[in-house]
């Protein structure tokens, strides 16, 4: 339920909320995040200040320092669309350690945006101004929907972009809406509209699931725009991010209402650093989640030169894809897959991110294996090759020429 003006209490002189955003060069990704904590102030009664995770002020511990003299309550609100890392580990870091250097202020920690009727309607709504603009009508046209999210390495965070698909699909007359990313993990944006064109759609609606006008929503802008040009047949427009909206305002005050009353609930079940999934074994562990939280928070405690900081914390150094489509498939490539996985978690040198991929277009060529940025595609791999491409490749550099299909 949304907290409205007769949901509030009458007494809040002592409470205040900290809304905190993730920071960004751009400073006017940052003003977007102190527009919502000025607009939450009108809309709860009590202030409301912004915080930021890194590459802006005040950070999470500063902000709270200039709370702690005037209240006795701070409610810390995230403004992060998904709960990867920095939900679940940085804050919650930061949150303790206020808590440690704040002992008579009480520090309520809440959730991220998440799933949220009020966010539905908000992408409801932008994609009928893509349809409006390219003069077409999802009741009489055949309109595809490609909702594209940032991406991330956590699957609880992924889940829930394809969540938010399909409850943008139920009960509207979409004739299908998917699910890319425009990093980090599969599928992309690209191929998710190559997929969708073979389906000949009337026209194609990409929602940049963003906050703001940053680079990644920029990049989505251009993908839509390329995919238009080679797709001459199928009107492509891209729509605007969820900016600074009203219904935000809705999912902030929710959230804001869970955390004060301490019914904040996180998806644990799925969580990567509380079960073992799939792929994500070596993510197991408390103490490893906090000593990345820390190692983070260490990363991006200047906040006055962020321009020398390359914010490449949890970039590796490779990435390794396998095609696992049909040919490929057929001849081991998902046992290769897995037996690269076993290999690099029991090295102690490389760096490597290890994905699926889909046809690479070198279809009885395979099992493939591509390292990049090397540009070094691998052909005809067996799992006994593996240990070679680990050790020889990702440990020290050095090419297994054998077994080189092509270099890029």
């Amino acid at each position: 339920m949304t907290a409205s003006a007769q949901d509030v209490p009458a007494e809040l002189d002592d409470e205040a909320v900290l809304l905190v955003g993730h920071g960004s060069r751009r400073e006017k990704s940052n003003e977007q995040v102190r527009t919502l904590a000025a607009r939450m102030e009108e809309r709860l009664g009590v202030p409301v200040d912004a915080g930021f995770l890194e590459l802006a002020a005040p950070s999470i511990a500063d902000a709270i320092v200039g709370l702690a003299p005037t209240v006795s309550t701070v409610s810390v609100v995230q403004l992060s669309l998904f709960a990867a890392s920095h939900v679940k580990n940085d804050v919650p870091v930061a949150v303790r350690q206020a808590r440690t250097a704040h002992p008579e202020l009480t520090i309520h920690n809440g959730s991220h945006l998440g799933v949220h009727p009020a966010i539905i309607d908000l992408l409801d709504d932008r994609a009928a101004a893509v349809e409006s603009a390219l003069g077409i009508d999802r009741a009489t046209d055949d309109v595809a929907v490609v909702l594209c999210a940032r991406g991330s390495s956590d699957p609880d965070a992924n889940s829930d972009a394809h969540k938010l698909a399909r409850l943008l699909y139920e009960g509207r007359p979409f004739s299908r809406v998917e699910t890319s990313f425009i990093g980090v993990t599969e599928p992309r944006l690209n191929e998710t509209l190559h997929s969708v064109a073979k389906h000949r759609p009337d026209a194609v609606v990409v929602l940049p699931y963003m906050l703001g006008d940053g680079v990644l929503t920029e990049r989505v802008r251009d993908r839509t725009t390329e995919f238009d040009d080679d797709y001459p047949y199928v009107d492509t427009g891209a729509g605007d991010p969820l900016g600074i909206d009203s219904r935000l305002l809705d999912v902030l005050a929710d959230r804001w209402q869970e955390a004060r009353t301490e019914s904040v609930e996180m998806s644990c079940d799925t969580c990567k650093y509380k079960v073992e999934l799939d792929g994500y074994e070596e993510d197991t562990g408390g103490a490893r989640a906090m000593l990345r939280a820390l190692t983070h928070n260490e990363t991006h405690a200047d906040r006055e030169n962020v321009a020398d900081d390359p914010h490449g914390h949890d970039a590796p150094e490779k990435h390794v894809t396998v095609c696992t489509n049909q040919t490929c498939a057929t001849d081991g490539s998902p046992a290769v897959l897995e037996r690269l996985r076993q290999e690099a978690r029991d090295s102690d040198a490389c760096d490597v991110r290890i994905t699926r991929s889909s046809c690479l277009g070198r279809c009885g060529d395979g099992p493939m294996v591509t390292v990049s940025p090397d540009g070094i595609w691998y052909g005809g791999v067996g799992t006994d090759d593996v240990e070679r491409i680990v050790s020889s490749h990702l440990d020290r550099d050095r090419i297994v020429s054998d077994l080189v299909d092509q270099t890029l």
